[in-house]
């Protein structure tokens, strides 16, 4: 007898329907597992067996086939043993074969019949209510996770005996509800504010900036001068997630498992600091059984690069294209998965080694070979594709003992809030343009008007600089950034003058 039940598999951060099928006949007992299944799959047998033994029910003593479509996709993991019990029963008719086909089932199995986690049930909730399922039957650890899908059906459970009793109307088990709202609100303050950093108000101006538009940035400054310190702060300050970024970053996380237990939806803003040996596959994703990067679990939130020019360049020019297209493409034999990867890249590097040049107080011991070796370790397409470029001077005494505290990240954050409702409104009918950093040539000479004066400072600049035309792109992006936190439709002369302020760089200040 042929049965047929519905399960899932991960492609990416998204999930897409696998169909497990099982054909028993007479003949010869045999238990064989088909559809390019890894070697985790293929070991399922065992424990499907065990499992619905110990659960209370006979295992066929006959010839079983189970199928996985679509055939020419790897299956991996051990997700598929519940769907596979589920659907041995129904060809044996112990459960109803058209009422199953109304769920999406998933779930390991332990030998005593016990369903335990899995990772992906986010997107498998989501799959499930685009692809039309009435619900999902998930382990009871992942439901509250699914749950945060609206419109479907999620059943949490801890057996098979609860799946079958279900299907078999013996039991009363209940759709997993959640209060949305309240999950949402829940752990959305952060430990950390802005107004703990003493001092260096200059910097603290260009976080700002740099949040309201979104844009990547660079703090250049001496050991103690606060860079990482500032750079922890930056998710305080950026816009409040919404329910579908939220939703998407959560996604990624339940992808590696990397949801805490008490809260399951990402509230808060990434903030990644990989270290510096950290690896190419470490830093894009991949692997045997890929996984997503630092870059994608930075996604919606900040990459932080502490000690820029020490990381690997390999690892750092990686960078350059998913800061361009805001996902990352994994390629393997047969298969390609891109995950995605919009995040503000947020690097931090001392002047030269030892770290004291341009200190007024400190005498610097490196020679001006060493300081141009140390600077040439990070590549100009790399810098060209960061917009601000921030100089910290060391921190004084008297800020350090100074019982005065600057404004609070909550207040900054509503001006910031302000600034991106601004640009949202600005670009809705724009495609993929989110903020201002998102903003080509195209639109620069759109969005980016100048009136005379702000034309000559301009003008002044490229002259004297000698900058790139990149650079004057990014500077005009910087500048519109500037006026929308002043709620101002037009591009004043101060705004170029700020924006060019932060470009460190480009003034030779390194």
């Amino acid at each position: 007898m042929l049965a047929r039940v519905y399960s899932s598999m991960m492609t990416g951060i998204d999930a897409s329907v696998v169909e497990v099928e099982a054909d028993i006949v007479y003949g010869l007992p045999m238990f064989t597992i088909v559809g390019l299944p890894d070697a985790a799959v293929r070991e399922s047998r065992e424990m499907v067996r065990a499992a619905l033994r110990n659960g209370g029910f006979n295992f066929p003593s006959k010839k079983i086939t189970v199928n996985l479509a679509p055939a020419n996709v790897k299956k991996e993991g051990a997700l598929y043993d519940l769907p596979v019990a589920v659907a041995i029963l129904c060809a044996e008719g112990v459960v109803e074969k058209d009422r199953v086909n109304d769920y999406i089932l998933i779930g390991e199995l332990s030998l005593d019949g016990h369903v335990k986690p899995v990772c992906g049930a986010l997107s498998i909730a989501a799959l499930a209510r685009e692809k039309g399922f009435r619900g999902v039957f998930i382990p009871s650890e992942n439901a509250s996770e699914a749950a945060m899908i609206p419109d479907i059906e999620i059943y949490g459970v801890k057996t098979i005996s609860q799946v079958i009793g279900f299907f078999q109307n013996n039991t009363d088990l209940k759709p997993y509800k959640t209060e949305r709202d309240k999950m949402l609100l829940m752990g959305s303050e952060y430990d950390e504010d802005l107004a703990d950093v003493r001092g260096q108000e200059y910097a603290k101006r260009g976080l700002e900036v740099a949040a309201a538009g979104g844009h990547n940035m660079l703090m250049i400054g001496p050991p103690g001068s606060g860079k990482t310190m500032l750079a922890k702060r930056i998710p305080t300050i950026l816009p409040d997630m919404s329910f579908d970024e939220a939703i998407e970053t959560t996604k990624i996380y339940s992808l590696i498992g990397g949801l805490d237990s008490d809260r399951h939806v990402f509230i808060r803003r990434p903030f990644r600091a990989p270290h510096h040996t950290i690896s190419y596959v470490g830093m894009a994703g991949g692997g045997n059984m890929p996984r997503p990067g630092e870059i994608s679990l930075a996604h919606n939130g900040v990459l932080f690069i502490d000690e820029l020019p020490e990381y690997r360049r390999d690892v750092l020019e990686v960078l350059r294209q998913p800061i361009e297209d805001r996902c990352v493409t994994i390629c393997r034999s047969g298969s390609t998965i891109t995950y995605p990867a919009r995040f503000m890249l947020v690097c931090a590097m001392n002047p030269c080694p030892c770290g004291h040049f341009m200190d007024p107080k400190k005498e610097c011991l490196c020679t001006p070979l060493q300081i141009q070796r140390y600077s040439s370790k990070v590549s100009g397409p790399l810098l060209d594709r960061i917009d601000m470029h921030i100089s910290l001077p060391p921190v004084s005494l008297r800020d350090m003992t100074s019982n005065s505290s600057g404004e609070t990240s909550g207040h900054i954050r509503k001006r910031v809030n302000r600034a991106r409702e601004i640009q949202r409104e600005r670009y809705k009918d724009e495609k993929n343009i989110y903020s201002n950093t998102d903003i080509n040539g195209s639109h620069v000479g759109k969005y980016c008007r100048l009136d005379r004066k702000s034309r000559e400072i301009m003008e002044i600049a490229m002259s004297k600089l000698g900058l790139s035309a990149r650079a004057y792109e990014r500077i005009l992006k910087v500048a519109r950034t500037i006026a929308d936190l002043e709620s101002r439709e037009d591009i004043l002369p101060q705004d170029i003058s700020e924006a060019i302020g932060y470009r460190t760089l480009d003034r030779g200040g390194l």
